[in-house]
């Protein structure tokens, strides 16, 4: 009598979580492995461009701590309007947010950062429409101003950014509602401790959230020749054989 082993039934359902684990091992970026598919796919999606359907995989991507692979994704782009083509909402402000809040002072890549700060002074712009599209709370404005590097002084380009947005959240002082005019008090006294050298800012941030990292961990992908170089190069090593051999009698 013949053993019959069964075949495993797979559904599309399994097949797609396996997908997805997988992709996931990628973006978690802890070998040179994974940061070389991750490199790759953010190349990909750079070539098709951000759209309605596909931002919330590029604001994935961008919570990849590996700069080479937000190089890779943002490509020759301005970061501060990389999302600019979609609209923003309450979805995309609170993805960005939480980056904001996850990463320590100092951790976050600067161009991450300037991802962030174009949605943030895009969407704040005019701060009550703003505020209906995602309500911030104090512990949004201690995100962002956490995030202020008082050394370098208000002409950085992100510091500057940062004080941007807080002053259009302060003009929400006169706004008649209770919660925004504590986002607008707080937000002024974030900007006034950066611009006083008297104050420190922890007097206005929670110290805790002012810690900041040392370097930069990241598991950099190795160094491989282009595809165009390596076409290159061996029709550069053919060439030479051609050269090399001798002349038929």
């Amino acid at each position: 009598m013949n053993n019959v082993i069964d075949e495993p039934v797979w559904t599309e359902a399994q097949i797609s979580e396996i997908e997805n684990r997988l992709l996931q091992g990628i973006f978690g970026c802890r070998t040179t492995e994974a940061v070389e598919a991750a490199v790759t796919y953010a190349t990909f999606l750079s070539t098709i461009g951000i759209t309605p359907e596909n931002y919330p995989v590029f604001l994935r991507m961008l919570e990849i701590e590996n700069h080479w692979v937000i190089d890779a994704l943002i490509g020759d782009r301005d970061p501060f309007l990389l999302l600019s083509g979609v609209q923003p909402n309450e979805f995309i402000v609170g993805r960005i947010l939480a980056m904001m809040t996850r990463w320590h002072k100092g951790g976050i890549y600067h161009k991450n950062l300037s991802v962030i700060l174009g949605v943030l002074q895009s969407v704040y712009s005019s701060p009550k429409d703003g505020y209906r599209i995602y309500p911030l709370s104090i512990q949004d404005v201690n995100a962002l101003g956490k995030h202020l590097d008082k050394e370098k002084g208000q002409d950085d380009p992100l510091n500057r950014a940062i004080l941007e947005v807080l002053e259009k959240l302060s003009e929400l002082e006169d706004a008649g509602n209770r919660d925004m005019e504590e986002v607008a008090i707080h937000a002024a006294a974030i900007r006034n401790a950066f611009f006083d050298d008297r104050k420190q800012m922890e007097e206005v941030i929670p110290p805790v959230l002012l810690v900041t990292v040392g370097d930069r961990q990241e598991t950099p992908p190795r160094k491989r020749v282009s595809v165009a170089e390596e076409g290159r190069i061996r029709t550069s090593s053919s060439g030479k054989k051609k050269e090399e051999a001798p002349d038929a009698e």
